[in-house]
């Protein structure tokens, strides 16, 4: 049995690699963060044209139809990059709902554009403090239209298209609603990572189309956010290693006392816990792909496992470099501020380790149970 990634995927990956470091190095998401602007559209359209955003696109449908190793691949160095570009929202929440229930006509149209790099997707979910459900919804679809209003939308201020979770009759219908249209009203708020804009999006009989089956959709958005939740896992297992390796270069390289600072127990124990930490979170991020690549029953176990892993590991990370970084790691000038905005904010875009905690807990009982 083999448990790694092939030569050809590795190959990818490095690749990835060495397109992120020369076009998107640290400085590009500073030069955004110290802009104000929501995104590098050029960085956007240069990895639409590596295939990136269309990597588990048909290609029937304008995509690279390699696969979810590939992708989990690509995630990876993206978040290595911390890249100032909202992939995890056009790839990993649009992209899979309209892969897995859009009809052939919105597939040909929405695909090839979010392939191509020419339309940004989103999932617009939330309404309020605490994770959504079924009876918390108040945003409505009826007769083609959706009326309500969602917050801390991923890159909504940027997005073409979204995928809105919306009530209908007894049920959630997802409805998919160009941003473009008539209806919808957009407002830039305020992100703890900048670089990964967000929105409030209001939509006052904005026109819409269905996703699935009308009143069916509860069960399709926990697929697409299980889904979702393995691809920024891996994303945030690019920003962990990362984290980890920039802290510890700048430990080997500050001295005190006549050594590196890094030769001291005390902060050799710190990597060591940061460490273990990532490779827990990469074996579920391994689990985690390999359920998702063969459309396995147990993705709904190990995707909250991916989740609540990396989410723990990029946290601890980011937070360590600060500290180990020492007085400077508190500055603006250093980088480590850079890390803990997109660990923060990728803590929460799908919901918090808290939610994703509870749902393995419900779904490990419920198995027992059976």
């Amino acid at each position: 049995m083999n448990f790694d990634f092939s030569e050809d995927q590795k190959l990818l990956q490095k690749t990835a690699r060495d397109f992120l470091a020369e076009h998107s190095p640290l400085q590009v998401n500073r030069n955004v963060l110290e802009s104000g602007k929501d995104w590098n559209s050029d960085l956007w359209k240069q990895t639409a044209e590596m295939g990136w955003q269309g990597a588990a696109i048909p290609e029937s449908y304008g995509g690279a139809g390699f696969g979810y190793l590939e992708l989990a691949l690509i995630a990876t160095e993206v978040g290595r990059a911390i890249a100032p570009i909202p992939f995890a929202a056009s790839v990993y929440l649009a992209t899979e709902a309209i892969l897995l229930a859009g009809n052939d006509a919105q597939k040909k149209k929405w695909l090839t554009a979010l392939a191509s790099g020419a339309a940004v997707g989103t999932l617009a979910l939330a309404e309020g403090l605490g994770f959504p459900s079924p009876a918390s919804l108040k945003t409505t679809y009826s007769g083609g239209k959706v009326s309500g209003k969602k917050i801390g939308v991923p890159g909504g201020n940027i997005a073409t298209v979204a995928v809105v979770a919306a009530k209908s009759g007894s049920g959630v219908t997802l409805a998919l609603v160009d941003l473009s249209s008539g209806g919808v009203t957009r407002k830039p708020t305020e992100s703890i990572d900048p670089t990964q804009a967000v929105a409030e999006l209001e939509f006052t009989g904005a026109p819409a189309e269905v996703l699935g089956a009308e009143g069916k959709g509860h069960e399709l958005l926990e697929t697409v956010l299980d889904r979702a939740a393995v691809l920024l896992a891996w994303e945030q297992l690019g920003g962990a290693e990362r984290s980890l390796e920039l802290t510890r270069d700048f430990a080997m390289g500050r001295y005190a006392f006549g050594r590196p600072i890094a030769s001291f127990q005390a902060l050799k124990h710190r990597m060591a816990d940061e460490y273990v930490a990532i490779e827990l979170a990469k074996s579920n991020c391994y689990w985690g792909v390999w359920a998702l690549e063969n459309n396995d029953p147990e993705l709904a176990l190990a995707a909250p496992a991916a989740r609540v892993s990396a989410t723990q590991a990029f946290d601890l990370a980011s937070v360590e470099m600060v500290q180990i970084h020492g007085g400077v790691g508190f500055t603006w000038e250093y980088d480590c501020h850079l890390f803990y905005r997109r660990a923060k904010q990728q803590g929460l875009v799908i919901g918090t380790a808290s939610n994703w905690r509870e749902k393995l807990v419900q779904r490990l009982a419920a198995k027992a149970a059976a």
